[in-house]
């Protein structure tokens, strides 16, 4: 983490000569704000781009809790927007996204070593190409503080309605806002309410599913963009020549299906089998519709060059058919960068005071799936039955998941020390017997517990394993964690939550 530079701090401090103190070097005040350097970097089937921002987070005072909350963000640099390398076939080509990571880091003027966290996300066809997860493990590889996530649709959506503003929008007015991020392969719907994503949808239409050279042959035609050339009424093959007119047909048809999806409705055969997910539910209206993703982008009349794809005349005839759409067109916000803003803006809580690390050389942890077993820690606490809870919701989960989860708890009540030790005798009661293969035993705890929790499974019981606790931090099920390693300066911890699979 860089210093903390004194133009961060509130100026009226320096209006009164009696303040001799530099606040800056005070020890609490270190605790108060964390200064964190984080990336996004999107790995589209089109484009590839990476966001660097600095976020200031805040403890946040109200609550005097170990929470932190981000009050500041500021994007440090934007790379440009670039096509994705692929090798032969269908392999994204590594060394090349690893030589464009190097040369933005390297512009932003930052090193891998000012990276305290980061994601990466596979969107859309590059989830599919067989080399997705090297590619994930390269930028972890490359500097260790990234997250690596291949994102499932229900996350892209949710990413891209972060990233376009259609939450900030939802947040402000209270609207209901649907979400329309139209990729290279994929196009994302989410609808946004009270500034919460509610539903989403994805339907395999984008503006890459088919691409010309020069002289209008077909050298890239997903299997996917046979078929809608079909359902338009055209027979395309690898490598056949096609007219303009072909592609704007393509492109309108595709248009139709975003169309008749966002509308909620009934669908045709054809549009139905394109879908990826569920239909949206009938939510009875939008106040407004919001465009994001690279295809967006010709509709805002932003972009007007044509990279050889379907993209320009499917921005094209969704502009003609806006009036078709279910509710007003917004000014597109975060356009084609909308999954890569929604991506750098990763939650980041941290805490201090209140985490346990019976040995700092375990961390750091990566990509833990979260496991929230359902137990109740309102009332009486009974060992047994929450021995039997944690076992029953363990049984039912694939193995090589709770090897390697975290498990959340959600403590209610006053934290008296014979509670405490029923919890702490019910917990180790169903996870001993499997834990015995020296793994960390990661524990989240909402509620102010998580040092006592860890210190007395590991000091007064005597855990045959490495225990890290880690309190305020509320994760749902499904939810990945990273737990980086302690600072030495502040003796914080950061954490990042990501939720990939809902």
């Amino acid at each position: 983490m860089t210093g903390h530079h004194h133009h961060h701090h509130d100026h009226q401090h320096h209006e009164h000569d009696e303040v001799t103190i530099d606040d800056a070097e005070h020890p609490l005040h270190e605790l108060d704000r964390i200064e964190l350097t984080t990336v996004g970097v999107d790995i589209g089937s089109a484009t590839c781009q990476v966001l660097f921002s600095r976020l200031l987070l805040r403890r946040r005072a109200r609550d005097l809790s170990s929470r932190y909350e981000v009050v500041d963000r500021e994007v440090r640099y934007r790379s440009p927007v670039t096509l994705t390398p692929y090798a032969e076939g269908l392999l994204i080509d590594e060394r090349a996204v690893r030589g464009l990571f190097r040369t933005w880091l390297a512009e932003a003027g930052l090193t891998s070593d000012d990276i305290d966290t980061g994601a990466v996300i596979l969107t859309g066809e590059a989830t599919r190409r067989r080399n997705a997860r090297a590619l994930a493990e390269l930028f972890a590889a490359d500097s260790g503080a990234f997250v690596c996530a291949t994102a499932g649709h229900r996350m892209e959506a949710t990413l891209a309605a972060y990233g376009s503003g259609a939450v900030d929008r939802s947040r402000r007015d209270g609207s209901r806002v649907l979400n329309i991020d139209i990729g290279g392969g994929t196009t994302k719907f989410a609808v946004v309410d009270g500034a919460a994503v509610v539903a989403t949808a994805a339907l395999h239409v984008g503006g890459r599913l088919a691409a010309v050279d020069q002289r209008l042959r077909l050298d890239r035609l997903e299997p996917t963009g046979r078929d809608i050339a079909a359902h338009a009424g055209l027979d395309w093959a690898p490598g056949a020549t096609v007219g303009r007119d072909e592609l704007r047909r393509v492109g309108e048809w595709m248009a139709d299906a975003i169309v008749a999806v966002a509308g909620s409705g009934r669908l045709s055969a054809e549009v139905a089998s394109l879908l990826l997910t569920e239909p949206l539910p009938d939510t009875g209206g939008y106040d407004a519709v919001l465009l994001s993703g690279g295809v967006s982008e010709y509709v805002a009349g932003r972009e007007s060059r044509w990279f050889g794809d379907l993209g320009r005349d499917l921005g094209e005839a969704l502009r003609e058919r806006a009036d078709r759409l279910p509710a007003p067109l917004l000014p597109v916000g975060g356009g084609i960068r909308a999954t890569v803003l929604g991506a750098a803006q990763e939650t980041v809580q941290i805490s201090g005071s209140t985490i346990y690390v019976s040995d700092p050389g375990v961390l750091p942890l990566r990509n833990l799936p979260v496991v929230r077993p359902p137990v109740d820690l309102g009332g009486d606490i009974d060992p047994a039955g929450v021995a039997s809870a944690i076992a029953a919701h363990l049984a039912g989960l694939d193995p090589g998941v709770t090897d390697e989860a975290a498990f959340a708890f959600r403590w209610q009540g006053p934290p008296e020390y014979r509670r405490l030790a029923a919890f702490v005798d019910g917990l180790s009661g169903a996870l001993g017997p499997s834990r015995r293969g020296g793994r960390p035993l990661c524990l989240l705890l909402d509620g102010d517990i998580g040092r006592t929790v860890g210190a007395m499974l590991y000091e007064d019981r005597g855990w045959p394993g490495p225990v890290v606790s880690i309190d305020c931090v509320a994760v749902t099920e499904f939810e990945y964690v990273d737990v980086g390693g302690v600072r030495a300066k502040t003796g914080t911890v950061p954490v990042s939550v990501r939720s990939l699979l809902f």
